[in-house]
């Protein structure tokens, strides 16, 4: 996926997230986060959206720390949160393509990292808004899905911060089954969880489902559609991989 696709996915996920807040009322429960209240969710990702946007606009070329969270609630943060979401989307828009900055993946650029990162940040954080709203979800294409779950697997958790480990090797298998070629092998060790694309070595267990669902059932917003082989393989990504 392009970096002008993910910008334009952040941009429809914020205003989807925001909408979906101001329909659950700033002190409605997050069922998919328990411990956390609408106005929790939108002090975080706003935050984190205005941190993302410094290292674009400002050009940090190191680590800066998450700014303080704000003493706002009711229509006064939603109307915080929309303004660093807005901010954000045009700071990536209008950024140099070659542009440099401090970011912690691996990334065909700094930008194409940002740009991706907060396009996912944001739709899983968009799906916990309307889980406190509840109805039917919005839907998460297919290809985006499929993308989320490398970052996920090959990026995120190949961090020495993942805690994603296990007492003894372990090897889970990670099927999308409505895309060709959508396969994941991770490794489960003492060590950070090293992935690969593909079938690679027989797996201990197999979670398999649609791309959408699968995405968000290894952020730990659903359930996984199937599991095979060790459940308890699983159980171990449930507990140990929460971010």
């Amino acid at each position: 996926m392009e970096t002008a696709e993910f910008v334009s996915i952040l941009d429809l996920e914020g205003r989807s997230l925001a909408a979906a807040a101001e329909q659950a009322g700033t002190d409605a429960k997050v069922p998919t986060c328990p411990e956390w209240q609408v106005s929790d969710l939108l002090r975080h990702t706003g935050m984190v959206h205005r941190w993302a946007a410094a290292f674009v606009a400002e050009r940090h070329t190191s680590y800066h720390p998450f700014g303080d969270l704000p003493d706002l609630d009711g229509t006064e943060l939603l109307a915080w949160f929309r303004q660093g979401h807005g901010n954000l989307v045009d700071t990536l828009r209008s950024a140099a393509p070659d542009m440099q900055c401090w970011h912690f993946l691996p990334a065909p650029s700094p930008l194409a990292f940002w740009a991706r990162r907060q396009a996912h940040e944001t739709t899983v954080h968009r799906v916990d808004a309307e889980s406190a709203r509840g109805g039917t979800p919005s839907e998460i294409s297919d290809a985006f899905a499929a993308d989320g779950i490398d970052e996920l697997l090959i990026g995120f958790h190949a961090r020495p911060k993942s805690r994603a480990r296990s007492e003894h090797p372990r090897v889970l298998r990670v099927r999308a089954t409505d895309m060709d070629g959508a396969v994941w092998t991770v490794r489960l060790s003492q060590e950070p969880p090293a992935a690969e694309r593909g079938d690679g070595p027989d797996a201990d267990c197999e979670v398999a489902g649609p791309a959408a669902r699968l995405y968000l059932a290894l952020w730990n917003r659903l359930s996984f559609p199937s599991v095979t082989g060790d459940a308890s393989v699983a159980e171990l990504w449930r507990e140990k991989s929460a971010v």
